[in-house]
């Protein structure tokens, strides 16, 4: 093997090093996307030419599937590493936090800022120097993603240690630094990589309940008593939506949302427990919520909202939309008759199903749409689609379509400018 070759396995070797001599962060170099830049490492370092070759075509296919190059996936894996230092940067001021914790994540942060420049042209190089081929391999190239802290452009990434740290309090580590919509089921917490991306501006009409629903958001972000909410009114109506615009638009403030079925509901207390102490801001979010008699949930959701000897965490709402402004369905035949022997408890029990809507602090009703207001809607979703239709062209269609389809509503138009937005560009090709 030639001298050039010698010099690029020392060159590697101490790439190696760099990834063995972590104390924390070690969770970073455990992703298959990481596993397979060592593996490729490793064999650079041998005389088994196939190995090489074939250690470079997974690391390049990892890549592709992964959609990222090395140095997107290690600043990203960086920002989500739930170790030590990250897990205490949550709660402590940068300042308060142990000494050799610090000096420890600057020494990892120095390694990984050498494993960064490990290039992918470096590598292709490399590969074709030490497997003696006449040409270098394909390089996987992606534009840089946008990082929300400063260590790329840093000539000294220690010194970012304490702009990581304030990233780490509130943005969170682990999966609540990854996802930022969860779906609870009875195997547990699971991220939602890909959640509902609806935003604050493109709801229209219900100005009034959106801006409630808004500041009582505000209120939990800032750290205040914020209120169990109830969004109830007509099918359609954006309620849902609403609440899912909500995590989009307040997730960089650390806001974070749970759904959970109304079929996991006995679940609640478990959910609190989990995030009691977490440093984000959660909504429970219980989408078309009813309950029958003598429901398991109803009890579950009532020491929620109510409380028990365990105090209410201030970081957790409980969000809920329904069509029935009685959650609990309540029969003629529940209704106390003058011969019952037990009339007075019978009207207790009716009574303690109607009000349990009380227990949100606050109610906010979505009416049916009437015309103006399903105009109204088709005609802000149709400025978004920049739909180039006259308006009383537009307010014709959309009139025809919640005719012929489901009435009106924002659910109505929504699909009639999702089809129409569709016709139009189709019209075109």
């Amino acid at each position: 093997m030639g001298g050039l070759a010698a010099k690029a396995i020392g060159l590697v070797q101490r790439y190696r090093q760099q990834a063995m001599a972590l104390l924390l962060y070690q969770s970073v170099l455990e992703t298959p996307l990481s596993q397979a830049l060592l593996a490729l490492l490793d064999a650079l370092c041998t005389e088994d030419f196939s190995r090489c070759q074939i250690a470079y075509g997974t690391w390049f296919r990892i890549q592709a599937e992964y959609q990222q190059t090395w140095q997107d996936h290690l600043l990203q894996q960086i920002l989500r590493s739930d170790n030590p230092f990250s897990q205490q940067a949550q709660y402590r001021d940068f300042a308060d936090l142990p000494p050799a914790l610090v000096t420890a994540a600057r020494h990892d942060l120095q390694r990984l800022q050498a494993l960064y420049t490990c290039q992918g042209d470096q590598l292709s190089r490399w590969v074709q120097t030490v497997c003696q081929i006449p040409e270098a391999p394909v390089v996987w190239t992606l534009d840089p993603a946008p990082v929300p802290v400063s260590l790329p452009i840093l000539p000294d990434w220690p010194e970012g240690l304490a702009e990581l740290a304030d990233y780490y309090r509130q943005q969170g580590v682990g999966i609540w630094g990854q996802y930022r919509a969860f779906q609870w089921s009875p195997d547990g917490l699971r991220g939602i990589p890909h959640p509902d991306p609806v935003r604050l501006h493109q709801l229209a009409a219900y100005d009034h309940p959106r801006q409630q629903v808004a500041q009582n958001t505000e209120f939990l972000l800032a750290g205040y008593p914020a209120l169990h909410v109830l969004l109830y009114g007509s099918r359609g109506s954006g309620k849902s939506s609403l609440v899912k615009a909500l995590v989009n638009e307040y997730c960089d403030r650390g806001l974070r949302l749970i759904q959970v079925d109304k079929g996991d509901l006995t679940h609640l207390p478990t959910i609190v427990d989990l995030v009691r102490t977490c440093p984000q801001k959660f909504i429970i979010f219980v989408d078309d919520l009813s309950f029958e008699e003598d429901d398991d949930a109803f009890k579950a959701l009532k020491v929620v909202l109510e409380g028990n000897i365990t105090a209410r965490p201030q970081n957790v709402v409980v969000y809920a939309t329904s069509n029935r402004r009685h959650l609990v369905r309540e029969y003629f035949s529940d209704r106390p008759r003058p011969r019952d022997q037990d009339e007075i408890q019978s009207w207790d029990t009716m009574q303690e199903k109607l009000s349990f809507s009380d227990r949100f602090g606050l109610t906010l009703t979505f009416e049916s749409a009437d015309q103006p207001t399903y105009l109204e809607i088709v005609k802000h979703l149709a400025g978004l689609a920049e739909i180039p239709l006259p308006v009383a062209e537009l307010e014709r269609r959309a009139l025809q379509w919640a005719t012929r389809h489901n009435g009106r509503s924002g659910r109505t138009a929504r699909q009639f400018v999702d089809t129409l937005a569709a016709e139009i560009s189709l019209s075109k090709t």
